[in-house]
Order: C-alpha cells, then structure tokens, then sequence
C-alpha cells in the first residue's frame, strides 16, 4: 500500500496524506481522522528511511532546458545514473521555485530514488513533503544561503572570479568591469566577490559603476556591456559571469565597432563547448559542470546517511585563449 493508494481511498491529495504522516496541524481533523482510518483498513506500515526498494529512478529538477550550460550538466548526471543502472527524469522549473502540487503527486505515485535541484529553489512546502518520503535531496550550484540540512555539490566560485581578475590585471587593465547574474544566486555573488579581491590585491580602487547584476544569458550580458561601454570612462575589459553572457558582450562590441581583444578584452566562466568555435575564441574560466553534476547524482543514491550532510566543491580553473590582450594605451 502506497501513500498514492491511501490519498486515492481516503479521497484526498498526496501531500495531505504527506501532512498527515508528519503531524502537521494545517490538516482538518475530519480528513485526519479520514486518512488515518484508510490506512488501520488498509493495514499500511510506513517504510523506515533506508530501506526502500531503488526504483532506479533520479530526478532532477533545472531552471531551464534551453541552454549550452544544461547539455553539459545532463551529459555528467545521465553517466553516472547509467553507471548506477538508473535512469535520469528531467523536470524544467522555468525559474521558479522548484516543485507544485501536481508535481509532487507524479513524484509520490512513482517514488524516486533522489532529487537534484540544479540552481533552484525548492518550495518549502515541497522539501517538507519530500521528506515523508526518504527522498534524498541534493543542492547543485545552490541559490541563496545553502540549507545545511541539504548535501551540496558547487564549484569554486570566488577563485574562479579572482583568477580571470588577475589574468585581465596582468595584461595591464586597471578599468575592469564584471556582469554577473541575479544577486541572489550564491555563484552570482561570488564571482563578483572574487572580482572585487583582485582588484583589492592590485591596489584598483573599485568603481560600482564597473559592477553589473543580470541574468546568465547572452541579452544579460550585453545590457551589461552597453552600461558600461556608454560611461564616459569605459572599461577596457569585462569579466562575464558566464559564457553565455560574454556572447552578449562580444554582440555590443561587435555593434560599436569594437575589436577584441585589440580595444576590449573579455572572459568568460563555465568553458561550454562552443568556447572554441566563437571568434575570436574565449578565455574563459572552467567550471568542471559534468563532474558537479556526476557528484551531485552519486551522493542522490548513496545509500549513507551522514551527518551533516556533504559539501562538495570542485576546482575551477583559467583556459586562456585569444579574447584577452594587453590593455590599449590611451
């Protein structure tokens, strides 16, 4: 007898048997009383965490299914499912919160055998309910402040931030700009900060001017450009938090009639295939997206239950290629 069977007798939703099971009070007590007379009938004894049969199944839940970024992320997590003998089921949040009713229903009727989140938030209500359920749950690339209650898997953000910094440095740019993502994103907000200690380091005054918050996709990046490059004092090279955002940067420099690197450098972060083939290619940061995702499914269906719960985090590292060039002398 499954919770699904118990909701279907008992005339109810999944998460109000969920409630239920976890004595939550925000359940009218006839339905409570309801509930808990179909599973006396039906003689249903709740499964204890750990002992669940592996249905082979690990679903992940991603903010979009339309971007380079992604095929990188599922080529890791399909490779070590199969390696598991478990198949991945993939679910787009279109930038909400992660998870809704009917959702969680499809979920509990099938039962999986891990969540990924990658960089999105999981509705509260959802985590709760999940939790009556043993589902273990990993964080890829967490947003906002990462639950301790959750296994996390990210990269190194804010070394990533400080070496593509450093490298612009050493080419003799003082006028540096960073475009990143939406602040709340904890992967947003340190490479910004990484930015911020190399230029601490190098005795650069920061300019927030030089300092822009936006989205990871190519219209975000070029926003970013076009501030920047109508100040009366532009920069004359751009740390882009992510690849796709330095191709919105290389489409304004292109509009303005701009070379690079000859009068703007740029560099990117993630290193996603199509690096090589832009013109000229990027320089960019490699954050190692396929093993996040791979440690991100292996600790899913690792069946030890620690306390707390791991942090991973994996190196990040430059790939110089031809979009950096010396700064252009005034």
């Amino acid at each position: 007898m499954t919770i699904a069977e118990i909701a279907e007798h008992a005339g109810v939703s999944v998460p109000t048997v969920s409630k239920v099971l976890n004595g939550r009070s925000d359940v009218a007590e006839a339905t409570r009383l309801r509930v808990k007379q179909v599973m006396a009938d039906r003689g249903y004894q709740r499964r204890k965490p750990g002992i669940q049969r592996r249905v082979g199944l690990v679903d992940m839940v991603l903010p979009s299914l339309d971007s380079p970024w992604v095929v990188e992320v599922l080529r890791g997590a399909e490779a070590e499912a199969r390696k598991a003998g478990a198949q991945i089921v993939l679910t787009s949040a279109e930038n909400r919160p992660a998870g809704d009713r009917q959702w969680l229903d499809h979920l509990t009727a099938r039962r999986s055998d891990g969540l990924v989140l990658v960089v999105s938030e999981p509705d509260p209500e959802v985590v709760e309910q999940l939790g009556a359920l043993h589902t273990p749950i990993v964080l890829l690339d967490p947003v906002g402040g990462s639950d301790p209650s959750f296994a996390t898997v990210g990269a190194t953000n804010w070394a990533g931030g400080l070496s593509a910094v450093e490298h612009l440095v050493s080419l003799g740019h003082r006028r540096i700009g960073v475009i990143s993502g939406r602040p709340q994103l904890v992967c947003s907000q340190e490479r910004v900060e990484g930015y911020r200690a190399a230029l601490g380091r190098a005795g650069i005054a920061p300019d927030e001017d030089l300092v822009y918050f936006g989205d990871f996709r190519p219209h975000g990046g070029r926003l970013g450009a076009q501030q920047m490059l109508d100040l009366a004092e532009p920069p004359t090279a751009i740390f882009a938090g992510s690849d796709m955002q330095a191709v919105g940067v290389y489409q304004e420099a292109a509009a303005r009639g701009l070379r690079i690197p000859e009068d703007l450098s740029v560099v990117g972060f993630d290193d996603i295939a199509f690096c090589e083939d832009m013109t000229p290619q990027l320089t960019t940061v490699r954050q190692p997206l396929a093993r996040m995702a791979s440690e991100a499914v292996r600790l899913a269906l690792a069946a030890e239950d620690t306390t707390p719960p791991p942090r991973v985090e994996l190196a990040t590292h430059l790939v110089v290629r031809e979009s950096t060039g010396p700064a252009p002398k005034p």
